[in-house]
């Protein structure tokens, strides 16, 4: 693992390091973000995942964050939001390959052989954290757009791993939108069924936990009503007596200036249940 990037931030760190993923099969980087208090004790850990064409650095540079994390002391973690090189399969279109790993296993060729960032972002990357800096097994998880869907279905998947759960403007239905039915379809095939495995509007039925879940979503999100499509997974929610926190919030789009808008009560929210 090489750190390559180390900066003062609100008192403590924020790094981005590189290393090989056994999971994906290529190199990869992640972002930490180490509060002041880890210099004199461990902390809990908020995982952020982020949306289609992104990066760890969309996050690290415009939510604002870290201000947050340090007052809470909390670390966060931001990895990428697919596998990278050259030999990783890749098509020239934003919302499918290279960016665009929703947070699944692919089963279909060619995306198999690398696109396993399920694996990675609930199983190997937590390992490798957890074993490598100064942070507890306290483990929350958030995310914007795709990466919304990420942590929706991680949570939903991994009962007893995560404290807290929240998302910004997530894909909650990917089965029943446009984006999902795209990357669903090349990289677990034709079979709807299958789908279910990652679609929240789906495992929410079926959970076995009720954590603390907050979402937040633009009203005036331009992906609103064709992409999104938060009334469908609260049915769900509500269906399965699982109580969930949806804002509505007026004015609000798809981009950073509304999560940098509420991106403090999210760390707050996260906070609560992992101190």
């Amino acid at each position: 693992m090489e750190r390559i990037e180390h900066r003062a931030c609100f008192g403590g760190w924020q790094d981005v390091y590189r290393h090989r993923s056994a999971a994906l099969d290529c190199n990869m980087q992640f972002a930490v973000y180490l509060p002041p208090q880890a210099a004199s004790r461990v902390v809990p850990v908020l995982y952020w995942l982020s949306g289609l064409t992104c990066t760890e650095q969309n996050f690290i540079t415009k939510a604002g964050a870290q201000r947050y994390a340090a007052e809470h002391g909390v670390a966060l973690v931001v990895p990428d939001t697919s596998p990278r090189g050259d030999d990783v399969a890749d098509v020239d279109s934003y919302d499918l390959g290279k960016g665009a790993g929703f947070y699944l296993n692919a089963t279909q060729a060619p995306w198999s052989q690398h696109y396993r960032m399920y694996d990675y972002v609930a199983q190997e990357l937590p390992a490798l954290i957890e074993a490598r800096f100064p942070v507890t097994d306290a483990r929350a998880i958030s995310g914007h757009s795709m990466g919304g869907h990420g942590a929706l279905s991680v949570v939903l998947k991994n009962p007893g791993r995560y404290r807290s759960v929240s998302a910004f403007s997530p894909i909650v239905a990917p089965s029943h939108v446009p984006w999902g039915e795209k990357a669903f379809s090349a990289y677990l095939g034709d079979h709807r069924e299958t789908w279910k495995a990652y679609d929240a509007t789906e495992l929410v039925k079926a959970a076995s936990e009720r954590l603390p879940l907050l979402i937040d979503q633009g009203e005036a999100d331009e992906f609103l009503h064709t992409q999104l499509r938060p009334d469908l997974f609260k049915a769900a929610a509500d269906a399965a007596d699982y109580p969930i926190t949806l804002r509505m919030q007026p004015g609000y789009d798809h981009s950073y200036y509304f999560v940098a808008s509420f991106i403090g009560e999210h760390v707050a929210h996260h906070a609560k249940a992992l101190l």
